[in-house]
């Protein structure tokens, strides 16, 4: 049975200052060395849901991305969080996955959360990745991202895992917990949702509710504040679940552009 270990770290988040929200994860994230296969952090958890991109943006040879690397060969496991990354004259609200070994894989978060102006200083991603990690296949998506699920589509089983990060505001987060619970179902895999807790520098408050969720729709963990939590998922049941009630082979066709 191949199983896998994924840790959430829900946590506060210092409005825009990069350096202490590093310090303030690394603590966290190396009380997990040796214990976990994955570790998933909150969407921009170097600087908290911040439009300011011309002052916070860095490259992917800045300190976060940096830092994510170091921390991925210092905990022996896959690390995965956002951030605002520039490339010439666009910014993205960029998901970075390091690997133990400093493999950089990244997906662009596609949908823009209009509604905080994320569209008008972000430039969209339109490329999924599917990442591998001990025989499973794992899908990583950017909070509004939750709300559209052709873009969530699991065709053919292409993978067993979708890794939401985000920065979802308490006033919706009734939709969060329905809609991840939505995502696992349609798409026969588990999801896991990342999310921060405490009021960010526009007054917006977080209450987290971070989940795993099996394909059955039943969570398997929550999170309440700051807190951290490590479950293991087993991907023999998933795997029979799908041999046995093979919903996916009646799936419609259809493309994204």
């Amino acid at each position: 049975m191949s199983e896998l270990k994924i840790s959430l770290i829900q946590s506060n988040i210092h409005w825009e200052q990069p350096q202490k929200n590093r310090e303030l994860f690394q603590k966290k994230v190396l009380t997990l060395s040796g214990q976990t296969d994955l570790i998933v952090l909150p969407e921009m958890f170097s600087t908290g849901f911040t439009m300011n991109v011309q002052q916070f943006a860095e490259t992917m040879q800045g300190a976060t991305v940096t830092w994510l690397k170091e921390m991925a060969a210092l905990t022996n496991a896959d690390m995965v969080g956002s951030v605002i990354i520039r490339e010439k004259e666009n910014f993205f609200n960029r998901l970075i996955w390091a690997k133990p070994d400093g493999q950089i894989f990244y997906y662009d978060k596609r949908h823009l959360f209009r509604m905080a102006g994320e569209d008008k200083v972000f430039s969209a991603g339109n490329k999924r990745i599917i990442v591998e990690l001990k025989n499973w296949k794992i899908l990583p998506l950017t909070c509004y991202d939750l709300r559209f699920p052709v873009w969530s589509r699991n065709k053919q089983n292409e993978f067993d895992l979708i890794v939401y990060i985000a920065n979802w505001p308490e006033r919706r987060i009734g939709h969060w917990d329905i809609l991840l619970k939505a995502r696992a179902v349609e798409n026969q895999c588990y999801v896991a949702g990342v999310n921060r807790v405490g009021k960010d520098g526009n007054g917006i408050e977080h209450t987290g509710q971070s989940a795993i969720v099996d394909f059955l729709g039943k969570k398997l963990c929550a999170l309440g504040d700051e807190q951290i939590i490590t479950n293991p998922l087993p991907l023999t049941l998933l795997q029979n679940f799908r041999k046995n009630f093979p919903v996916w082979k009646d799936a419609d066709a259809f493309l994204v552009k």
